[in-house]
């Protein structure tokens, strides 16, 4: 997961990127980056760290230029936070070129021994960004004639990374002397929205991960980039797109509604708010149905993600909602931090419980998803210290099961709580006195609701279907190696195997 910006803009362009970046910190915190353009020039500065952090006056002195793009990261699957892979990336060859890419290229490493085999072209880092940055430089050089580029060109050059190029992918690029590319992988896994501000001078463009950060900078939403589409903006203002694909179709990564994206976004026309509010309905009705003779007192949302699903569960059981913790907003997420000591140690200081709400009383406490377990352990013993008599969980999401591919940080399958586990012995790990979780078809359900156009997921950390129809036991394996882990575990292979035999 990351957040991606790019702007054409009539006024400069490093203060709009740098407020974007601060509305999407959310999608990665381990690392920030802004490049614009000047005439030819392109200024870049990156480095570890939040954005208010990354970015001080010097710094923003040092990136003139009316157009640029920008990204906030923490890594994916299997990698490490290195500073030299925190993007924009930058290529020289042809024209001058930078790019910032959310998302996870599933033959990466393939793509590498090609670009050095057979494209003679150097990849520096460990990135995948960088690769997919080196695929497009060479497409764009070899449909160029004479080293000159138009639309057409430019296109056919994105129907030559589509070709080549496997796994989740939504991509800015700046392409010096000629304007801003934009386009997304053909299965829409990743979020990609545009917005156009009208001015005196002439039309500005921005193009977002997510629609908050077009409300926030004053640009009016226009709509998603479709899976499989390219958008090319030039630096007069005009703006061309075309489908770059004949396999295109919508797939969003379901979890992004359920915990990565800002409740007051609306990504490929879903609210992420109201998608919310319907997994508590969803919710509700299953504790109807298998908790009838549950006594609850007091329903408690784990703040912040899971609090729209809570009221609605919570008004749709005729119970009391309240809010039970008070969050430090100046620590950040567990979920993306690393090792287990670090974040052990984040929960108590990010969240602190009101005693008056958990005493002597039994308490529902609600949250987005249970991923490792460990934020879970720790709040119920939280609640309990506070004088809970009893302490239930309720998830709004289904168990996550199996690592994600495509852009997600999820964890070895051996720190997924739920894999190879039941819901009672989950319950027991995480010292609840009962747990229960979404059911997948719910939670499809719940975004369907709220758009019934989509009808197709990315679901594969819950049910272990990935959608490219690429990922086997091997490729786990080799990510599970690069963490240091060992093998994957069986749970996994089996799984592997089995989406082997049902796609044969």
């Amino acid at each position: 997961m990351c957040g991606i910006l790019g702007l054409i803009s009539h006024a400069p362009a490093n203060q709009l990127l740098y407020d974007g970046l601060q509305v999407l910190q959310h999608r990665g915190q381990d690392a920030a980056g802004i490049a614009t353009l000047e005439g030819q020039t392109f200024h870049v500065h990156k480095d570890n760290g939040l954005v208010r952090d990354v970015f001080r006056t010097r710094h923003m002195r040092s990136l003139p230029g009316n157009a640029g793009i920008a990204h906030v990261r923490y890594p994916t699957a299997g990698s490490a936070v290195d500073h030299n892979e925190a993007q924009p990336f930058y290529v020289n060859s042809p024209f001058g070129i930078v790019l910032g890419h959310n998302g996870n290229l599933t033959n990466a490493e393939e793509l590498k021994e090609q670009l050095f085999v057979e494209d003679l072209r150097h990849v520096n880092t460990n990135s995948d960004s960088e690769v997919l940055l080196n695929v497009l430089a060479h497409e764009l050089q070899i449909n160029s004639q004479q080293y000159r580029l138009d639309v057409k060109t430019i296109f056919a050059a994105v129907i030559g990374v589509h070709h080549r190029c496997r796994g989740a992918y939504a991509v800015v690029a700046m392409i010096a002397g000629y304007g801003l590319l934009a386009f997304r992988d053909i299965y829409g896994i990743r979020p990609l929205v545009i917005g156009v501000n009208e001015t005196p001078q002439g039309k500005e463009y921005l193009v977002a991960s997510e629609s908050v950060a077009l409300d926030t900078l004053g640009f009016k939403f226009m709509r998603d980039i479709a899976p499989g589409e390219a958008v090319f903006i030039d630096f007069d203002g005009k703006l061309f797109s075309q489908q770059c694909s004949n396999k295109a179709s919508l797939n969003p990564c379901i979890f992004e509604y359920v915990y990565l994206a800002r409740p007051d976004s609306v990504i490929d026309g879903v609210s992420v708010y109201e998608t919310r509010l319907y997994m508590g309905e969803y919710l509700a009705d299953k504790i109807k149905r298998s908790w009838s003779e549950i006594d609850i007192d007091v329903v408690i949302p784990i703040p912040d993600s899971s609090r729209p699903s809570a009221l609605q569960l919570a008004n749709r059981l005729n119970l009391p909602f309240r809010e039970g913790f008070v969050k430090n907003r100046y620590i950040g997420r567990t979920f993306i931090m690393p090792g287990q000591a670090m974040r052990k140690k984040s929960v108590r200081q990010k969240l602190n419980a009101i005693g008056v709400e958990f005493k002597d009383k039994n308490v529902l406490l609600v949250d987005d998803s249970i991923v490792r377990g460990t934020t879970s352990r720790e709040i119920v013993q939280m609640a309990r210290d506070a004088g809970a008599r009893k302490v239930y969980f309720a998830s709004a999401a289904p168990p996550v099961r199996f690592p994600n591919v495509y852009g997600i940080d999820m964890p070895s399958p051996q720190e997924l709580i739920a894999t190879g586990r039941s819901d009672d012995e989950i319950c027991r790990e995480i010292g609840a006195d009962r747990i229960i979780y979404q059911d997948l078809d719910d939670l499809k359900a719940a975004v369907h609701k709220a758009n019934p156009n989509i009808n197709s997921f990315d679901a594969s950390c819950f049910d272990g279907r990935y959608i490219t129809g690429d990922i086997t036991a091997d490729y786990l394996n080799r990510i599970e190696v690069r963490r240091g882990n060992g093998k994957a575990s069986d749970a996994i292979n089996q799984m592997a195997l089995d989406l082997a035999a049902e796609e044969s």
